[in-house]
Parts: C-alpha cells; sequence; structure tokens
C-alpha cells in the first residue's frame, strides 16, 4: 500500500474512532451507563476495578480500544508491513482521532459561547422593551381621571380657602 492511500486511511479512519470514543464519553445517549461508570471508577473496591470503568469515561482512554476494535477490523498498518506497522497505526489513529475530538470540543465551546451571548442579548432587549412598556403604563396610571382631577383641585381650592381666612375666635361664625 502506498504511503498516500495509507495517509488517507489514517485520516479517514480516524473519524469513526472520534466519534464513537466522544459519543460514549460525552453525549447524553450515553449518560447513565457514563454515571454509573464514574460512580464506579471512584467507588470502586479495588485498583483493576476503577481503572476499568474510568476507561469509560476519558475520550482519550476509550479511543485506545476503539482504535484496537477497528485496526483488528480493518488490517491498517502505517508505514511497516508487520507487527510493527499495527502499533505504529494504532497509535497514529489514537493521535488523530483526539486531534478530531479536540477541534469537534473547540467548535461546540464556540458555538455553545455564542449561543449564550445571542440569549443573553435577547434577555437584556426582553427587559428593556418590558422597562420601556411598564414606564409608559406607570405614566398612564399616574395621570388621573378627569373626575379625580375635578375632585382633588376642589380639595386644594377648599384648603387655599381656609388658610387664607383670619383665624377667629369664634369657632362657628356662623351661628352669631
Amino acid at each position: 500500500m502506498s504511503i498516500q492511500l495509507q495517509l488517507t486511511w489514517l485520516f479517514v479512519l480516524a473519524i469513526p474512532i472520534a466519534c464513537i470514543a466522544w459519543t460514549v464519553t460525552h453525549e447524553e445517549v450515553f449518560r447513565e451507563p457514563r454515571e454509573f461508570c464514574v460512580r464506579c471508577s471512584k467507588d470502586g473496591k479495588s485498583i483493576f476495578m476503577r481503572k476499568f470503568f474510568y476507561l469509560f469515561t476519558c475520550e482519550y482512554c476509550f479511543s485506545h480500544y476503539i482504535t484496537i476494535l477497528f485496526v483488528a477490523l480493518t488490517d491498517f498498518k502505517l508505514l511497516i508491513d508487520d507487527w510493527r506497522g499495527y502499533i505504529i497505526g494504532g497509535f497514529a489513529l489514537v493521535w488523530v482521532a483526539n486531534l478530531y475530538m479536540s477541534l469537534f470540543a473547540r467548535v461546540r465551546i464556540d458555538i455553545k459561547r455564542e449561543r449564550t451571548e445571542v440569549s443573553v442579548l435577547e434577555k437584556q432587549e426582553r427587559q428593556q422593551d418590558f422597562a420601556d412598556n411598564t414606564s409608559t403604563e406607570i405614566k398612564a396610571e399616574t395621570k388621573p381621571f378627569a373626575g379625580e382631577q375635578n375632585r382633588n383641585s376642589g380639595r386644594r381650592m377648599k384648603r387655599r380657602f381656609h388658610s387664607q381666612q383670619s383665624p377667629s375666635t369664634d369657632s362657628k361664625p356662623w351661628k352669631k
């Protein structure tokens, strides 16, 4: 097999390895088994049990086992046509698959950041619109009705009238 074909196989074969490793270790579909593996990796009685279950929670570790499976299925060798080609090809596949997963994680972080920024901006716009609407409603509510305005103005006039009168000694001036 030519080196160009081997490199093509390397970059193409790393895609499903990365996909499987990422899906099992990060996506919601496998959340319950992953949580079980996390508990077992922390609370396991033996070191073998803890390390075994840890393999299903780490994309780097899990990609090694997926790579072994894919190398066995495809008989992929890199550079050398004997057993050493399997080892070189396996580690190269793990490296490229983890490169793909790192790029994918970076893209997801950027997308999540953009979504968060958009939702924050939308929330601020809604709050601003709400504040604008409530301030106009408050202004409309504080404007007295015509009847209330007349009633209040009548009270004001009575106060002014009484405050302008001179105090008399007689508390009931109409009874003279």
